[in-house]
């Protein structure tokens, strides 16, 4: 049996009042329950007592009162969504006075906190499961119903739509966006419901321009009054009147944005009104005029001055994003994706949207702060090569134009650099400022020339890039020196064009004016390589690559080496011994005196010098000391080295013992005394130790004995006594006195014998 949509499905019950049973379709209003939700207060201002008990006891409620709806069935729940209007009030409170992301967040009880968010949770499934028109394959409304049911029983409508998306976008941002193209795409009446509100949001912008005193593009064509034509400007009115334009425009600015980023499809709908061109006038007109209102209001209450600027950073940040997701969806998004076989239209309509704001500079310097328009404008020309380079170059032209006086600085779109100072009131305590979850504190940072955009310097270029640079602006002026030219890029920030332009008509800054037009480039030296400069053990040896072009690779062992000499063959190597005799043997005719043979030179007596201070040739030196005078004025004879004497002219010599030790009688010495046998070495040392152990008192221990001879062919007296003793003392080692304690148990009678 198919499963029917809840639409199509009867259901049997018997009736309450007369028990006859009836046929009711599933959606009918005597199946909803009667439940009465309360209206949603937001958290008081104040921490006190009674009120706060009394946010937390309504909140409960409805807490529970949605807990309980979540867990009812698919025929129940949207019976009671759709015939209940206690409910549907309830929630409309909520979507109303919630507290914003961006809003100033309140010194709350944690119980108050908790309880919020709780609330808002429940809130969010409740609309989550009202945009959903299939739970199962068992459970389900027909789509066209559904679209019906949604649209004919407001529970969904475009305020509702936009302040869902500025409640629950950050962090739900996936959920959302499906949740509003299951509306969207159920209900295709919500697009002409859009379509309708556009003009009220536009409304919007010029009701703020209208209360700064500002001019408007709408303006009523009626003739005024003489009383009012009194312009009221921001820097004029009072305070608290500046400060609800403000709060207006964040709200107004962050719900849009809130709306378009959860939803981009809707910019087709908004772009019908020219609603880039309008945002961008809004812009140039409102921002400027309230910042400005801002910085002379030096004696108003700081906290409050800092609060608003804080709202309107965040509000212009807003707008200009807004702007981006209409040029990423109506053009770039499209010609990425490929989703048009003509992108002419697309590349039409992205020229058509920048010529149309290219007189707004102040907001064209803001937007190409964080958007670069010469990278949009780059990706056009590689998408399409019937791009109008003309009307390119009119734009990118213009953008320039708007940085005029300011230097330049591309910073990344995310990105929340060091918050720049505010207006002189507001600089006091804006540190102090509360913050929040939705980007308002780095809003903050987006501020005066939009995020600073004369603090940072521009990326210096070197290298090859300065060299094409260099001989770019050199094949137009070819009279220009390069020190010149390279001074020209530094002061424009390495642009080309605008050097090319201000040389040519004689624009050009004091400092460069100053300068001679024929100046030779300065070539810096380089400076030293980390490779070359580098100082360590290794530096300069046979292995150096970094110092020497050819490494003898012969030298390189990888790997254990397979070399086969032995210890034994080492050792019988005596090439090095062969090398040292010649050495040594010159030592041993050193003489005494040189005897003098007639007829040859006398060495000393030529050199000879009568100024040669002979004062202490006649003294003695030691004769006073108690060592002999053989010590001092003998030569001692000399004495080959052991290994170097020749075969059996080696002489012995004797072990030196300790002092307690006898000196042990000569051995025959063996033949190499260079390594000798370990097993005399071993011999001696058991020796000494015996000897050593006689002269304590210890006993040698004849263990060893108890061995004995074979079995069956007796044992000697020694044998027995040793194995006696190793019986009787054998608990005291390894076997912990088993015996014994054994025995001690059978004395006892503890062990039957």
């Amino acid at each position: 049996m198919p499963v029917l949509p809840l639409d199509e499905l009867q259901l049997t019950e018997a009736d309450p009042k007369t028990g006859k049973l009836r046929t009711l379709p599933a959606l009918h209003p005597e199946m909803k329950a009667d439940r009465s939700f309360v209206l949603y207060r937001p958290p008081p201002k104040v921490r006190e007592a009674a009120l706060v008990e009394e946010f937390l006891e309504r909140a409960k409620f409805i807490a529970d009162d949605l807990n309980w709806l979540l867990s009812l069935p698919h025929d129940k729940f949207w019976c009671q969504v759709i015939f209940d209007e206690t409910l549907q009030k309830c929630l409309d409170s909520y979507l109303a006075y919630a507290p914003r992301k961006y809003d100033a967040s309140l010194d709350l009880p944690l119980e108050v906190n908790d309880m919020q968010k709780c609330l808002h949770r429940r809130v969010f499934l409740t609309f989550l499961r009202m945009s959903t028109h299939k739970e199962s394959k068992e459970h389900f409304i027909t789509p066209s119903v559904f679209g019906e049911i949604l649209y004919n029983n407001f529970l969904f409508d475009i305020p509702k739509i936009l302040d869902l998306c500025v409640l629950f976008g950050k962090g739900n941002g996936t959920l959302l966006q499906k949740m509003t193209e299951n509306i969207f795409t159920q209900q295709p009446s919500y697009f002409s419901d859009l379509n309708e509100t556009v003009p009220t949001i536009l409304q919007v912008f010029s009701k703020i321009l209208q209360e700064c005193g500002l001019q408007c593009d709408g303006a009523s064509a009626k003739p005024q009054k003489l009383e009012d034509r009194v312009k009221v400007t921001p820097s004029s009115m009072p305070l608290q009147a500046l400060r609800d334009i403000v709060l207006y425009l964040c709200d107004t600015c962050t719900t849009l944005w809130a709306f378009l980023d959860a939803f981009p499809l809707a910019c087709q709908t908004f772009q019908k009104h020219d609603f880039c061109y309008r945002l961008a006038s809004f812009y140039e007109l409102a921002i400027p005029e309230l910042e400005s209102a801002l910085k002379r209001r030096t004696s108003e209450d700081k906290s409050l001055l800092a609060d608003m600027w804080r709202r309107i950073s965040h509000s212009r940040k807003k707008v200009v994003e807004i702007f981006h997701i209409f040029i990423n969806q109506l053009c770039l998004q499209p010609i990425l994706e490929n989703s048009y076989e003509n992108i002419q239209p697309l590349i039409e309509e992205f020229l058509q949207i920048f010529t149309s704001v290219l007189q707004e500079k102040r907001f064209l310097h803001d937007y190409d702060e964080l958007f670069p328009v010469a990278d949009d404008v780059s990706l056009l020309q590689q998408a399409s090569s019937a791009l109008d380079d003309t009307r390119t170059a009119y734009i990118l032209h213009a953008v320039e134009s708007a940085w005029e006086g300011v230097e330049r600085r591309k910073t990344p779109v995310i990105k929340s650099p060091p918050s720049p100072p505010p207006p002189a009131g507001a600089s006091a305590r804006v540190e102090n400022a509360p913050k929040d979850s939705e980007g308002l504190d780095g809003a903050s940072s987006f501020a005066y020339d939009c995020a600073g955009a004369a603090a940072a310097p521009a990326a210096k270029v070197s290298g090859v890039e300065l060299d094409s640079l260099i001989s770019q602006v050199k094949d137009l002026l070819p009279d220009l020196g390069e020190g010149f030219i390279l001074a020209c890029l530094e002061e424009h920030n390495y642009n080309a064009e605008q050097v090319i332009h201000n040389i040519l008509e004689d624009r050009l800054v004091p400092s460069l004016e100053k300068l001679e037009r024929t100046m030779s480039r300065q070539v810096k030296p380089e400076p030293t390589p980390l490779v070359a400069s580098r100082n360590n053990i290794f530096q300069d040896d046979e292995f150096d690559v970094f110092s020497r072009d050819s490494v003898d690779l012969s030298r390189v062992q990888k790997g254990k080496r397979k070399d086969k000499d032995t210890t034994k063959s080492l050792l019988n190597d005596k090439r090095l011994i062969a090398e040292q005799k010649e050495r040594y043997s010159q030592y041993s005719v050193v003489t005494e005196e040189v005897p003098e043979q007639e007829g040859e030179p006398q060495f000393y007596r030529v050199d000879y010098e009568d100024e040669y201070d002979d004062t202490y040739d006649g003294n003695q030196v030691g004769a006073n000391d108690a060592d002999s005078d053989d010590e001092l004025i003998s030569r001692r004879p000399f004495t080959i080295p052991q290994v170097l004497r020749p075969k059996g002219q080696e002489e012995g010599q004797e072990e030196e013992e300790e002092e307690e030790e006898a000196e042990e009688p000569e051995k025959e010495t063996t033949k190499d005394h260079f390594v000798q046998d370990p097993a005399v070495l071993r011999e001696r040392a058991e020796a000494r130790r015996m000897t050593y152990l006689a002269r304590k008192g210890y006993k040698h221990d004849n263990s060893m004995a108890v061995v004995g001879n074979a079995k069956g062919h007796g044992q000697s007296r020694d044998v027995v006594q040793e194995r006696r003793k190793k019986e009787a003392n054998k608990g005291a080692r390894a076997n912990h006195n088993r015996r014994v304690m054994a025995d001690r148990k059978r004395n006892k009678g503890m062990i039957p014998s």
